[in-house]
């Protein structure tokens, strides 16, 4: 099993999706990286963002 997640391209597409918007505050340079990631999938930051948590949280462990 492989570590990284792939992002598909596609061509971008707006409208209301059902989502929340929240506020978070991260660093620059992941910010860079993601607008990177974007760019590179014609996606929308958000889009990107959502994949991206979607696949993380399908991996989260609570170590006790």
């Amino acid at each position: 099993m492989s570590d990284r997640i792939t992002i598909k391209k596609r061509s971008p597409l707006r409208g209301e999706d059902g989502n929340k918007v929240i506020s978070i505050r991260i660093k620059e340079d992941l910010l860079g990286q993601l607008d990177e990631l974007a760019s590179q999938s014609n996606r929308s930051r958000n889009e990107v963002i959502n994949l991206l948590l979607r696949d993380a949280v399908g991996r989260a462990e609570i170590e006790e």
